[in-house]
């Protein structure tokens, strides 16, 4: 049996009943996997549990990328904040030399993120 989190990072028993995000939203983890799946034939395993957006290790399954799904507070505005910082992120990337996006693209992913970022904090 897991034990009760105590919010520094520990682990939560089944009874939380919260949906999390996992600490770092920006990982593709599904879309990776499948690349590798497609490239190599192999996939490895989705891990059992993840360290979430409050500081918490809950199992996979308890995690959800859509911000609708998203019942746990702190994990949501973590996930809200990390979507702006990237959506800013872009902008300034755009405005580099040699950059590998134009100012309309950086433009048009930027709002993308700021969308989730809206998302993530309607409650």
């Amino acid at each position: 049996m897991l034990a009760v989190a105590d919010g520094r990072g520990g682990r939560i028993s089944g009874s939380d009943g919260h949906i999390h995000v996992e600490s770092n939203v920006l990982r593709e983890g599904a879309a990776v996997r499948d690349v590798l799946a497609a490239t190599f034939g192999h996939a490895d395993d989705l891990p059992g549990e993840v360290a979430t957006g409050c500081s918490l290790r809950v199992p996979f399954a308890m995690t959800c990328r859509r911000p609708e799904s998203v019942t746990c507070l702190p994990c949501r505005e973590r996930a809200g904040r990390q979507h702006l910082h990237f959506a800013e992120q872009v902008e300034r990337l755009a405005d580099m030399p040699g950059a590998s996006l134009d100012r309309p693209q950086a433009d048009r992913v930027a709002a993308r993120y700021r969308e989730l970022a809206r998302r993530f904090s309607d409650t």
